[in-house]
């Protein structure tokens, strides 16, 4: 059974070794990190998975984001990820569980359990859609990098409120 803590009471050294081994040594490359680039991970909604051994087992990351539509108006957004369960741990309930408090932290205290803050994600639509991430409003939206369209997820209690183009990039927690 996973226990769940805080990300931030995890060395840091510990969670790149854990992103490396799951992603590669290249994965700051990636178009997810330009999204994200600049801002800090969200602590209260980031959190680490421990086995029954308290060996690091998974870890997930939010981000604030922003999609910019072609007015020019930041519409603020969750990113999620990177969900990452180390390699061979993977199959084990890590990443659900990791969801689950995540999802859970952002949605704990809206009357109908859906944050007024939309996410966001790159990940697979098969595995995401349980939690309801879906690339139906995500297909006007642009990236910073290369993505597969059907990748770009988004989640939002209210779809109504998603621009239908934009611009995904980092979000100032200032703005």
């Amino acid at each position: 059974m996973a226990t769940l803590v805080p990300l931030s009471a995890i060395d840091p050294q510990m969670v790149e070794e854990l992103l490396d081994a799951s992603f590669g040594e290249g994965r700051h490359a990636r178009t997810a990190y330009r999204i994200r680039e600049g801002t800090d991970w969200l602590d209260a909604l980031s959190f680490a998975a421990l086995d029954d051994d308290d060996y690091l087992a998974g870890t997930i990351q939010l981000w604030p984001v922003a999609l910019t539509d072609p007015r020019g108006r930041a519409h603020p957004m969750i990113m999620v990820g990177p969900v990452a369960v180390m390699p061979g741990r993977q199959g084990e309930g890590f990443g659900k569980a990791l969801m689950a408090a995540s999802l859970g932290a952002i949605d704990a205290g809206f009357e109908d359990g859906a944050s007024p803050l939309p996410q966001v994600m790159i990940g697979d639509p098969d595995y995401y859609d349980r939690w309801q991430f879906t690339a139906t409003h995500t297909q006007g939206w642009h990236c910073p990098g290369p993505f597969e369209k059907h990748r770009l997820l988004a989640r939002s209690g209210n779809p109504a409120i998603l621009p239908a183009e934009g611009m995904l990039g980092p979000w100032s927690l200032a703005n």
